[in-house]
């Protein structure tokens, strides 16, 4: 076979390597071939990035680089920075995970782009770059490519900046493009138009593509291979389909089956890995996912296992390995060493015989945990939280000495919704669709600008200042970052009980109640003198949680409770909140944009588009049979952890990004991208553009869209 365009062998990258070292990628070897996609997955801190900068030659002074890394028979280990410059934005080219940052501020994105088209061709002209970089824009699929050529980065949506990043990795037609988590931080329909421009990238330039990424759906329906990393090392290796229909190493089997996604039944369970993943400060002396693997040996803590195929023993009793090209190749049974070929699993486990021929059972390491048990008490027809007409407005003004208004931000535009206890409320849609406001009109407990609110029955707009303080303790609020959350110069038993000290409850009340909602929510009760940086992210979720409960609420509001965890931590916290629910009768307002987590956990699901909600039932009805083409769209884009499935979907791809919440749209709001809009006769589309649609009763749900029926009859 030809040689690899990319062969990465024994690398190590360590930090600070003459002082306090740190092992961040530990003997890291794969192979990357032409027109391949590679996709790196593993938890935050396992060396994705690391290993791939090293490849960039962008590693920091402070980091210590042996091994070998070689591009086209080239050795880039090294390499002077001039001749890593030659070949990045050339041969090899990178898009960050965060394109604010890594797009120059003070200069036009039409620079940008033919700044790297001029560097690596000095004949060519500025109007000759200006040309290339408008066809680049509307390859990655901008709109107005030559308008948008003269705007700067902070003019772009998210989703158009990392467009325009691509633009700039793809304009000198790289031999290969590493993606550095390209679709972290963008909603799910955005995040489908993005790795949709990254396979239009690749078919164009016939790059080969490393895709880092936490996301194992967007693996599973982009990657060709996958390599799993953990504790700096890679520890199982496979083609896409092989890895997610029979995963080896017990850390995979661990992540998949952390992970809730659209095609698994509702109620199953997730299994949360326990643990956090070893300090790299020093070498492992044995496995290092050793203290966090059910299935683990005393062999296993002795030596850290090699990366080996495992030995698959058929009926027949001949041991077989399965090499590249998928022909068996037959090995004694009583392991005699015999050569063999290289093979497409590799797995550094040294259970990995065991488990890759069913000996040890999958679901024995890592088994689901038990059903949650429903509350003795049963309150669905009380309603604890009401919102009728809701609106909020924010004046759009200009001036710096004489400000006048000039317009209106309409962030919520008439929403109406209830939570009845012990049940869920789902709250999804886009960045910007008017989630966050709805949730701060409803904590501020002042009633709204226009509409009423109404929690446990009262109207917040008649409370007086007293009754507001007393009202507070029924409905609590987790916020999305742990950390940011949680003052770091307080120590846990202060932040959690600092709700109490308004209500003047004693000290030893205090401390007493503190420790028993860290027992409640999983933690330790000696916990309570430590301070929040001793805490990994599941954990400072959870003290998020105890602070929240510590003035026994009635209503939780979750505002993206687990975007900022990892999948197998978030597992954790998602099994807790279903448990404290259930326990204690909760009810919550769960907002986010995940909707394989909303799924998961919600009774029932609203979503919202442009600060109004388009459809709005139980969730069993509405992720089996979306209605709205919005509810659709946002549905089909939302990537699921299985080849197969992802292989048969029918992608909506939405075009463009949410319309700015400062412009009136006359008749539907969702007609500029609506799929349905495009395939309706001209009659149907002027009633889209003139009729502004209110949710109407549809098949058991409210749905805000007045072509329904044409919807139904184009799906079927």
């Amino acid at each position: 076979m030809t040689e690899p365009l990319l062969t990465v062998s024994g690398l190590n990258v360590t930090f600070n390597a003459d002082t306090k070292p740190v092992y961040a990628v530990r003997g890291v070897d794969y192979a990357v071939r032409e027109g391949e996609f590679l996709g790196i997955v593993g938890e935050s801190g396992s060396g994705k990035s690391v290993s791939s900068l090293a490849v960039m030659g962008l590693l920091p002074s402070s980091a210590k680089v042996e091994g070998s890394i070689r591009f086209r028979g080239q050795e880039l280990v090294g390499q002077s920075d001039a001749a890593m410059s030659k070949l990045r934005g050339s041969d090899i080219a990178m898009i960050f995970q965060d394109p604010l940052s890594a797009l120059t501020p003070v200069y036009t994105i039409g620079q940008q782009i033919a700044e790297g088209l001029q560097l690596h061709d000095r004949t060519l002209s500025k109007q000759a770059a200006r040309a290339r970089a408008e066809e680049l824009l509307r390859v990655v699929g901008i709109p107005n490519p030559a308008r948008r050529l003269d705007a700067f980065p902070h003019e772009f949506s998210g989703g158009m900046r990392q467009r325009a990043m691509i633009a700039i990795a793809i304009a000198n037609d790289p031999k290969l493009i590493i993606a550095d988590e390209p679709t972290t931080a963008l909603d799910v329909t955005i995040q489908a138009q993005i790795l949709d421009v990254l396979q239009t990238a690749k078919e164009m330039t016939g790059a080969a593509v490393v895709l880092i990424t936490h996301d194992l759906g967007v693996v599973a329906g982009n990657a060709d291979r996958v390599a799993v990393m953990y504790a700096g090392r890679i520890v199982e290796n496979a083609a896409v389909r092989p890895l997610f229909a029979e995963p080896v190493m017990p850390y995979t089997i661990g992540l998949l089956r952390s992970m809730p996604n659209m095609v698994s039944p509702r109620s199953e369970r997730l299994v949360p890995l326990e643990g956090r993943p070893p300090l790299l400060t020093a070498k492992p002396t044995g496995c290092p996912f050793a203290d966090r693997c059910p299935a683990v040996l005393d062999a296993c803590r002795t030596a850290e296992p090699e990366l080996l195929a495992p030995v698959i023993v058929p009926l027949d009793g001949a041991a077989a390995a399965v090499p590249v090209d998928g022909a068996a190749t037959t090995a004694p049974v009583d392991g005699a060493a015999t050569a063999a070929p290289a093979t497409d699993h590799t797995v550094a486990c040294i259970r990995r015989d065991e488990i890759a021929n069913g000996t040890l059972a999958r679901s024995d390491i890592f088994p689901r945990p038990d059903d949650v048990v429903d509350a003795a008490t049963v309150h669905a027809d009380e309603v604890v939280l009401q919102l009728d007409d809701v609106v909020k407005t924010f004046p759009l003004t200009t001036g710096a000495v004489f400000r006048r208004r000039i317009g209106e931000v309409h962030a919520v535009d008439g929403i109406s919704l209830e939570l009845r206890r012990g049940r869920v409320l789902g709250l999804v849609g886009e960045s910007g669709c008017g989630k966050t406001t709805t949730i701060m009109e409803i904590l501020e407990l002042a009633g709204a600008q226009r509409g009423t609110i109404e929690v446990n029955g009262v109207d917040t707009s008649t409370l007086s200042k007293k009754d507001r303080v007393a009202l507070r303790s029924e409905i609590q609020v987790v916020f999305q970052d742990p950390m940011a959350s949680l003052d770091p110069r307080l120590d846990i038993g202060s932040v959690i009980g600092e709700p109490l000290t308004v209500q003047k409850v004693p000290k030893d009340e205090i401390r007493r109640r503190v420790r028993e909602s860290l027992e409640l929510v999983g933690l330790e009760p000696s916990y309570i003198d430590r301070y929040p940086h001793e805490f990994s992210g599941g954990q400072r979720q959870r003290i998020g949680i105890a602070r929240a409960l510590i003035v026994q609420p009635k209503i939780l509001v979750l505002d993206e409770p687990v975007s900022a965890l990892d999948v197998s931590v978030q597992a954790g916290v998602i099994n807790l909140l279903e448990d404290l629910k259930s326990r204690l009768g909760l009810s919550y307002l769960f907002v986010a944009h995940d909707l394989s987590v909303v799924r998961h956990i919600a009774d029932d699901v609203a979503v919202m588009y442009l600060g109004r909600i388009v459809e709005y039932g139980p969730s069993d009805l509405v992720f089996a049979d979306p209605q709205h083409p919005y509810t659709s769209a946002l549905l089909s884009a939302v990537p699921v952890p299985d080849p197969e499935a992802e292989a048969t979907r029918d992608r909506i791809l939405l075009d463009g990004d949410l319309p700015s919440p400062t412009d009136r749209v006359d008749g539907c709001r969702f007609r500029t991208r609506c799929p349905l809009y495009a395939v309706l006769d001209e009659v149907r589309q002027e009633q889209c553009r003139t009729i502004d649609p209110a949710l109407e009763r549809v098949h058991g749900r409210g749905v805000a869209c007045i072509q329904t029926e044409q919807n139904a009859l184009i799906r079927a």
